[in-house]
This record gives structure tokens, sequence and C-alpha cells, in this order.
């Protein structure tokens, strides 16, 4: 097993930097801008670059020696001005797709000063006379030029006394290291377990994490047992009492039970246990009697799915070979089915059971934030609401790796329920 289990460990390796991929797709390829998304669009756009630049944003996809900068954003002259219109001494023409800069006139296309020691480079396409960042420019046609500045220089326009006209303007932040990309920075901070930090929370989001797990565990644990228990317990009376009014009752009781929606269990179970009857506190996370009502109706709401699954699983074992040959053999209805079938349904309830367990952790979204309790469930749903991407990020990721580390666990419990199952 040992030899199985470092086998499979190599294994997962390709598995799980296929996961870290998709996570980078999904949360810097796909969204369109991550820092407006969680500032805001209305924050300005120093504000935007230092998020940027805290989470490696502001640099290559995957390699590159060029990367963006908000203190210029590309703009197409072709069909808008941009922010050239905020600027008296320039006019943009829509016919030319061009801006005018008038004679003798200064122009800081920067929304903010740049950082001393840093180089930067604009690439410009202009005709006419003036001065780039120290750089003079000079062509009676249109020309494209780069210049190459040290960011504390800045990077004011300066036009000649003939004017300049400017049909492309760009900015780029140069890079030493073409590799240094955004892949290879969230690589390297997933690598030193760095999983970002929360702008709403104003906190590492791993502190976060470590506040809401014992939370989490706390609910999730018994909602888990106690279900996984009693839903076990009530397929296997369906299984001793198929085709009777038991059986019967049982099926109709999880049909309906799948039939009502999560939330009527939260709002019903709060008025009528909590504020009706005042068995149960409503809200808040202070002892452990907050957690009866929140674990009650856990167990309730998954209650029916499982009974129906784990009775499909134990009627399909009664009607095999075996269950008829020790029925044959005189051994008694109880033994047959705690012995017997129990221990040869193992395999589909392992799947079913180890497959939960990433949710432990993740916790109950709408069951901690109706009952105010600040586990990771809570934490996930504020940071969806505030756009809080790195918690978001933190969450799926270790969601993901959990269920490639649960796949182990499921094949290895394959071989300690069965002993027909080979670990090669």
């Amino acid at each position: 097993m040992l030899r199985y289990t470092l086998k499979r460990l190599l294994q997962m390796i390709p598995t799980v930097i296929g996961v870290m991929l998709i996570t980078f797709i999904l949360f810097f390829i796909v969204p369109n801008d991550l820092a407006a998304i969680a500032l805001g669009k209305q924050a300005n756009a120093k504000r935007l670059q230092e998020f940027d630049t805290k989470r490696g944003l502001d640099k290559p996809l995957f390699f590159g020696r060029r990367a963006t900068s908000r203190a210029y954003r590309d703009t197409n002259l072709a069909k808008n001005a941009g922010r050239w219109n905020s600027w008296t001494n320039t006019s943009h023409s829509v016919e030319s797709g061009s801006v005018s800069v008038d004679p003798n006139t200064v122009v800081n296309p920067l929304a903010y000063e740049l950082n001393s020691g840093v180089e930067y480079e604009w690439a410009i396409r202009f005709r006419g006379a003036g001065e780039l960042a120290g750089e003079p420019l000079t062509s009676a046609k249109w020309k494209t030029k780069k210049v190459r500045f040290d960011g504390g220089h800045g990077g004011v326009l300066r036009a000649g006394s003939e004017g300049l006209e400017i049909k492309e303007l760009r900015l780029r932040r140069m890079q030493a290291n073409p590799f240094d990309s955004q892949l290879w920075h969230f690589t390297k901070q997933i690598a030193r377990g760095d999983l970002g930090y929360s702008e709403s929370f104003q906190q590492p989001v791993s502190r976060l994490l470590m506040a809401g797990i014992p939370v989490s565990l706390s609910l999730q644990i018994p909602i888990f047992v106690v279900g996984v228990v009693v839903s076990i317990a009530l397929s296997l009376i369906c299984a001793f009492f198929r085709n009777t009014w038991v059986d019967r009752f049982f099926v109709i009781f999880s049909v309906a039970l799948m039939s009502i929606n999560y939330i009527v269990y939260i709002v019903a179970g709060q008025y009528i246990l909590a504020y009706k009857l005042g068995w149960f506190p409503i809200w808040g996370y202070e002892s452990w009697r907050y957690f009866i009502l929140p674990a009650i109706i856990g167990v309730i709401s998954g209650l029916g799915a499982n009974i129906r699954f784990y009775r499909t699983v134990m009627l399909d074992e009664m009607y095999k070979e075996y269950v008829r040959t020790a029925f044959a053999k005189g051994v008694s209805k109880p033994r047959v089915l705690f012995v017997h079938v129990l221990k040869n349904a193992m395999i589909p309830i392992i799947t079913n059971v180890v497959i939960a367990i990433p949710f432990l952790y993740t916790g109950s979204l709408l069951l901690e934030s109706f009952f105010g309790i600040p586990g990771l469930g809570y934490l996930g749903i504020n940071a969806i609401m505030q756009s809080d991407v790195d918690v978001v990020r933190a969450l799926v990721l270790i969601t993901a790796l959990l269920f490639v580390v649960s796949n182990l666990l499921t094949d290895i419990c394959y071989a300690l329920a069965d002993p027909r199952v080979k670990l090669k």
C-alpha cells in the first residue's frame, strides 16, 4: 500500500499543476480587470496600479520584456481621444485618427508620477516636431519611434513651434527577466503558502482561513457524521422492510425532503424553533448552543437525497446471489443486512462519503450566512458580495486540491473495505 500511495502521489503532481493552471486562467485571464472588480471602477489609476503590483498583475501573462502600466492606458485615437479631451491645448480629429498638440505647449499624459529607477518605454507614431521624455521628435511624415527613459525623469511631451500630431502612443514598463510573468508570480506565491491579501478585510487570506476553518469544521463535522449514520441506518431499515409500508413511507419521506428548498428549511427553522418557540438562538456564535439549530437543519436538508442513494445501494445488494445463499443457509435477516450487505455496499458508500470531505472545509454558504457563523462559508459569501478576488481564489484553489487528495483517499479506502480491490 505504501508503494501504491507514493506512486499515486507522484501521479498527482501533473493533476495539481493542471488545477493551478485552470485556477490561473479563471482568475487572471478570464476577468477583464481584477483590480477594477475588487476596488471598483471609481478607483484612481495609482491605486489600481498598487493593487496590480502587489499581486503581480502588472507583469506579462506568460513571458515578455514589456508590461503595461496604468500610468497611461492605451487609447485608440482613431475612435476617441480618451484623456486627451481633458486638456485645452490638444484637439482630436476623427478623420485623421490623431491628436494635435498646440505649438510650444507641454502635455503630461501620465496619470501619476512613475517610480525612479524603473525603466519605461514610450512608443509613439507622430509627425511634426517636439520632445518626448527628453528625446527630440522630428519628422514631416508619419513616423514610429520608441523612447526609453527612467521613471524618475517623467514622460512629459512637448510640442515644437509647428505643433505635434500623434496617431498612436503606448507606454510600457521594461522587465529585466522576460519570464517574470503573472504565471510565475502566482506559482511562487502558492509555493510559499501565500494565498494573497484581502482588500475588504485588510488581512492576509491565510489568516482569515485559519480563523474560519475551525468554526466551519465544528459545524460541518456533526452534520456530516450524523447525516451519514442516520441515512445508512434508515436505508438498512428500508432494505429490511422492502416492499412494505415502512419502505414506501421512507421513499415518500425522502422525496418530500428533497422537494423542499434549502432556504425554506433555514427560514422555517429560525422562525418556528428559534423565534416562536425560543428553543435555540437565532443568530451569532458564542457557544455550542448556537450550532444546534444549524446542525439540525443541515442534517434534515441532506437526509432525503442520502436515503434515496443508500437505499438504492442496499436494495441492489439484496438481490445478489450471495444474499440468497446466506438466506438459504439460514442466516438471520439482521445478520445478512448488517454483516454481508452493508460490507459489500461499502464501495459506493465510501465514494459518496469521501467526495463530501472537501465541503467540510469550505463550510455551508447559506447556513453560516443566515445564522451569522463566522466560518469559511460566511467568509466566502462576503468575499463574493464584496468582489474580494483573493479570498474567492484561495477557496476555489484549496477546494480543488482537496478533491485531488480525496480521490487518493477513496482508492485506499476501497482496498481497506473490500479485499477484492488490489492496489496496483
